[in-house]
């Protein structure tokens, strides 16, 4: 799978670039490489929340959903920056790329006043299907859908 992403802002520390193609990792279910379409070199190893990380249902703002033109759980696509290390994958949990499925529009979000860790240890996946796609999206849309909600 590869898709092309259009960030609304550019992503932090890669300013001014805001066009990014997500590719698929082969053999590696929810891992993805996100790099600048102008600049190859510069990417970034991503997770997909559903697949890697059942319990993470962060909270957006209405204002960071209308901002992706999010009004539907089913629109977004909740994606979390890797950092592989010798001591074990870490992931932003602070901070999500959350996806316009149907647009692509996207944005790394900072999840203010909220309890998710910088650098949270990334538990091998297990077999088992993934559970449901987690969303960010509106509190009004996610209350009338089990998704994670947007304040």
């Amino acid at each position: 799978m590869s898709a092309s992403l259009s960030f609304v802002t550019p992503p932090p520390g890669l300013d001014p670039l805001v066009d990014f193609t997500l590719d698929e990792i082969s053999g590696a279910a929810g891992l993805y490489s996100l790099h600048a379409s102008d600049e190859p070199a510069k990417r970034l190893f991503v997770v997909d929340a559903s697949v890697h990380l059942g319990h993470y249902s962060p909270e957006i703002s209405t204002e960071q959903a209308d901002l992706l033109g999010l009004t539907t759980p089913a629109d977004a696509l909740l994606l979390v920056v890797a950092n592989p290390a010798p001591e074990g994958t870490t992931v932003n949990l602070m901070a999500p790329i959350v996806v316009n499925v149907t647009t692509g529009a996207a944005a790394q979000l900072i999840l203010d006043e909220q309890e998710w860790p910088l650098r949270a240890p990334l538990a091998p996946a297990r077999a088992a299907a993934p559970a449901a796609r987690p969303a960010a999206t509106p509190a009004s849309v996610a209350s009338r859908a089990k998704a994670p909600v947007l304040a």
